[in-house]
């Protein structure tokens, strides 16, 4: 027994990725094999979706339009939707976790660098780990997830998933989650079962630290970001010495509400950090929402027909843009949206950047720093949910890795209090929105939270 204490001694490793694309992007056909199958335990089975009626599917050759069977089918996909749809199971407790992690792994970074992260699937990713810990482990992860016990936590994170979960044709925005065996470990049962009923996580099982699972976790990662961070999961390797792995993934992609004219597109400069640079600015004028504070003004542009959103924070001259996530205002923005009082509904003349921008980050330091420090330690880490046979486990990496990108199409990814203002000028009629130096930005779900948020310093 000791000498395998030894042998697994450097534990467990959790990889996080999560993707932003352009609304072009081409997912894998479905029934793709890949060589993760060889492995698999159990594969999760996600809903069925009804598909989205897509209108011009209901014109006849004679351009005879079947309103009444179209009708029929939207009511279909609603009932659908109404019935996924749920308030998650979260306080302002929960809310604060969104505001501790954009602080921690966007503030923290390169301030002339772009970051990007996603809130949600690393808190999708730490409900795992919760279920495989214990003790003062688990408790320092439930205290910054905002949950009280592991009911909750799994009441609010399946709620959370099926809000989030939509593959309909018009939205693609699926979580996917997975953990990976060693072959030569026994585990509790209990433990898998709750993984794999709570999460939708699926399981594969293999010899830590060979070429063959290796590639199968790396075109898993691939697999189920569209192929858009497939040189990033190639860093993802696993050791002989892990005990287990567990991967979580984010991708979603959607079109705006309203698209942007790709006639309209014009060249301009853009303010960075480093200098000047120019960059592709799509442009667009209609009415809307404009919000302001005491140091930033925001638009906020929808992605589709149930809620999906994209901000644009565009801090005052002279403010810079990390200071923005010190700002209380901002996440009273971003969630609490509907206690906002500083808007005006107005003819908007947005000004744009593309972009398509990537993060690589490794979260250890940062989760230490938000209270996560047991399961980093050997000796204090409490991780006897796993298994019976093996102490001495210990978390040895995060890896965090996110691609966004816009373009004139829309997004694609793969991400509270009542307030009291004072000292600022209510906007004219028709306001300027251009967006041509560092800016905040966060990818929201129907219910409000953060799925991806950045910081956009260099657009190119």
């Amino acid at each position: 027994m000791k000498n395998r204490k030894k042998t697994y001694l450097t534990g467990i490793m959790i990889a996080f990725l999560a993707v932003i694309v352009t609304a072009t992007a081409i997912l894998l056909p479905k029934g793709t094999s890949l060589p993760s199958s060889a492995f698999a335990i159990a594969k999760a089975a996600y809903p069925e979706s009804a598909q989205f009626p897509d209108e011009m599917n209901y014109v006849d050759e004679n351009g005879n339009y079947d309103y009444e069977t179209f009708e029929k089918d939207m009511e279909v996909w609603y009932e659908e939707r109404r019935n996924q749809r749920r308030t998650e199971n979260y306080t302002d407790s929960v809310k604060q976790y969104y505001v501790k992690t954009m602080r921690q792994f966007l503030s923290g970074q390169d301030k002339e660098s772009n970051t990007v992260c996603s809130p949600l699937n690393i808190y999708m990713a730490l409900c795992m780990l919760a279920e495989v810990t214990d003790g003062n482990s688990r408790q320092q992860i439930l205290q910054l997830l905002g949950q009280d016990n592991m009911d909750a936590l799994r009441e609010g994170a399946m709620d959370l998933w099926n809000t989030t979960y939509r593959n309909d044709g018009a939205v693609t925005s699926i979580l996917a989650n997975s953990i990976w065996l060693n072959e030569d470990i026994s585990y509790k049962e209990e433990t898998l079962k709750n993984l794999s009923e709570h999460y939708y996580a699926s399981s594969f099982k293999g010899t830590m630290g060979s070429e063959a699972y290796d590639k199968a976790l790396q075109e898993w990662l691939d697999e189920q970001t569209g192929g858009l961070l497939k040189e990033q999961a190639k860093d993802i390797k696993m050791d002989p010495s892990n005990i287990m792995t567990i991967a979580s993934t984010v991708f979603f992609q959607s079109k705006w509400q309203n698209e942007f004219n790709p006639v309209n597109t014009k060249q301009g400069i853009f303010h960075g950090p480093s200098g000047d640079m120019t960059v592709d600015f799509m442009k667009d004028s209609s009415m809307g929402t404009y919000y302001w504070a005491d140091s930033f003004s925001a638009v906020k542009r929808a992605l589709d027909t149930e809620g999906n959103a994209m901000w644009f924070i565009l801090p005052d001259q002279g403010i810079q843009v990390n200071d923005l996530l010190e700002e209380e205002q901002t996440f009273q923005l971003i969630l609490n949206t509907n206690q906002w009082t500083n808007e005006k509904y107005v003819l908007i003349n947005e000004s744009i950047p593309k972009f398509d921008i990537t993060s690589q980050m490794e979260l250890s330091g940062g989760l230490k720093n938000l209270g996560i420090t047991d399961v980093f330690e050997i000796g204090t880490s409490d991780f006897s949910p796993m298994a019976d046979d093996i102490a001495d486990i210990f978390l040895s990496k995060v890896n965090h890795d996110t691609r966004v990108a816009i373009d004139e199409e829309g997004v694609t990814a793969a991400a509270y209090t009542v307030m009291i203002l004072c000292g600022s000028a209510m906007p004219e009629e028709e306001v300027d929105f251009t967006v041509d130096r560092p800016f905040l930005f966060v990818i929201t779900n129907p219910n409000g939270l953060p799925l991806f948020a950045g910081i956009v310093n260099q657009p190119n």
